[in-house]
């Protein structure tokens, strides 16, 4: 199971890679796992102001629907067009290509509460 040591976690199975006030979001390579073959997703509007635990899209995949909740707060400025045509990419590289939106962040301080790698390992070890 791929789980980069660079990123942050959330126990509902999202990550976030930060860089400067810029969150880029999506699901972990578990989740993707668990969910299989994903086949559709609504994307959220850009511009679109998000609290922290908001949901931002639902992912139907074959087997279930799962809702993508934000780890942080902040304004939507960018949403990963590629998924519309082809949501797979999130199944084939959940870390990469499958990325969801990219936040600018209202409240830095929320990164504090998200889990480290090791830490995200041991919930899904559990």
């Amino acid at each position: 199971m791929n789980i980069p040591e660079e990123l942050k976690y959330t126990e509902e199975h999202e990550w976030v890679r930060v860089d400067g006030d810029i969150a880029t979001v999506g699901i972990t390579d578990y989740a993707q796992g668990e969910l299989s073959d994903i086949v559709y997703l609504e994307l959220p509007e850009v511009g679109k102001t998000v609290q922290k635990g908001d949901v931002i899209t639902t992912l139907e995949a074959v087997k279930t629907v799962a809702d993508v909740y934000t780890p942080v707060s902040g304004e939507i400025i960018e949403v990963n067009e590629k998924l519309s045509e082809q949501p797979g990419l999130i199944n084939e590289d959940p870390y990469g290509e499958g990325w969801i939106v990219k936040i600018r962040l209202s409240n830095p301080d929320e990164l504090n509460e998200l889990l480290s790698a090791a830490d995200y390992k041991n919930i899904i070890e559990g």
